[in-house]
């Protein structure tokens, strides 16, 4: 491993014989922010419980809670897709990969990004902003303001309750789960924001990622009001409508025999040697977005097996490659729900 035992050790230590509580601590990067937006909490399970906000420090990318919803958040109703998944999706052997590696000519760390099968886009991760913003402060200086206010008035900014940036005021860091963020917001188009601020949707010769649209990085992270893009993972509505199409456009359709690829940095970073590989059929993809077992919500990698097509989420991208046939890529920058584009220099 390239730091070699410079990380070994654990989260946490025994004081007194007494075992520590949850804690956060940083799990990513964001765009400028001065300290990575993507945190976990550990307390010994691979997941985070049902009850923990989800709020990205930098971006404000979040999972929503209906309105009136009572703290603690309740189990998601998706928590029913959890059975399906680990039933339908068993491990698979780690050679699996060793096509992807030939294909990226990459080790995988943070994902095996394929060239173009002939053709290929690049899906950008979702965004939202609040009917009310954006507001003139950033995400980091809201929540400075927030946990200095507890015992005042919670309303910093005027309409916005803080419930709708935060799930569970207790915990700020929390990570997101990839849910619509709630009544109040909308999608916003990176088109539609690049237009706003004068910005390329992608910079010439980039990728998306935490440099993206320049002008509104700060010390502080974007302002509050826009969530930011999720990292390394795409949000449920996206990966949900990429399945449709993929399946529309499969030779076997919901039939098409599937591999998904997790990177290490997705799952504690504790094995580089034997790669964490599921299989299964497309028809189940979606309940893949619930294995109780995977913490990461959409695998780096998830292809067919004849290798038609192949999407790479790369662990440090705000965006998914999807290389395949030229109909599939043509579906897919032509879907409605779905933003895509074509980047030349990243075919």
């Amino acid at each position: 491993m390239e730091f070699g035992d410079v990380h070994t050790g654990a989260p946490g230590a025994l004081i007194g014989g007494s075992e520590p509580g949850p804690m956060p601590f940083d799990a990513g990067s964001g765009p400028n922010a001065p300290s990575p937006p993507h945190r976990t909490t550990y307390d010994g399970s691979r997941r985070p419980p049902a009850g923990m906000p989800d709020v990205d420090v930098s971006t404000g990318h979040r999972g929503g809670r209906p309105p009136g919803t009572p703290y603690p958040y309740p189990e998601p109703m998706y928590e029913t897709a959890a059975a399906p998944a680990a039933a339908r999706w068993p491990l698979a052997a780690s050679a699996e990969t060793d096509r992807l590696r030939e294909l990226a000519d990459d080790d995988g760390l943070t994902g095996f990004m394929p060239p173009a099968l002939p053709d290929a886009a690049w899906v950008l991760h979702s965004m939202y902003e609040h009917e009310l913003g954006p507001f003139d402060m950033s995400y980091a200086a809201y929540r400075r303001a927030f946990l200095n206010s507890r015992s005042t008035d919670p309303e910093i900014v005027p309409g916005l309750d803080p419930a709708e940036v935060f799930t569970d005021p207790s915990n700020t860091f929390a990570p997101s789960r990839g849910e619509h963020p709630g009544p109040h917001w909308r999608r916003l188009y990176w088109a539609e924001l690049a237009r706003r601020t004068g910005d390329p949707v992608v910079a010439e010769g980039r990728l998306p990622c935490h440099t993206s649209f320049p002008s509104l990085r700060e010390p502080g992270g974007w302002p509050l009001g826009i969530t930011g893009p999720s990292e390394g993972s795409l949000d449920r509505a996206d990966w949900n409508r990429l399945i449709e199409i993929l399946t529309e456009h499969s030779p076997q359709g919901p039939d098409t025999r599937c591999l998904a690829y997790y990177t290490p940095l997705g799952q504690g970073a504790q094995d580089f040697e034997n790669l964490h590989v599921r299989a299964g059929r497309l028809a189940d993809a979606k309940a893949l977005y619930d294995h109780p077992d995977e913490e990461w919500w959409t695998p780096s990698n998830f292809w067919a097996h004849d290798r038609s097509w192949v999407l790479c989420t790369d662990y440090d991208l705000w965006a998914t490659k999807l290389a395949g046939p030229a109909p599939l890529v043509e579906a897919l920058l032509d879907d409605s729900q779905i933003e895509a584009v074509r980047l030349p220099w990243a075919h």
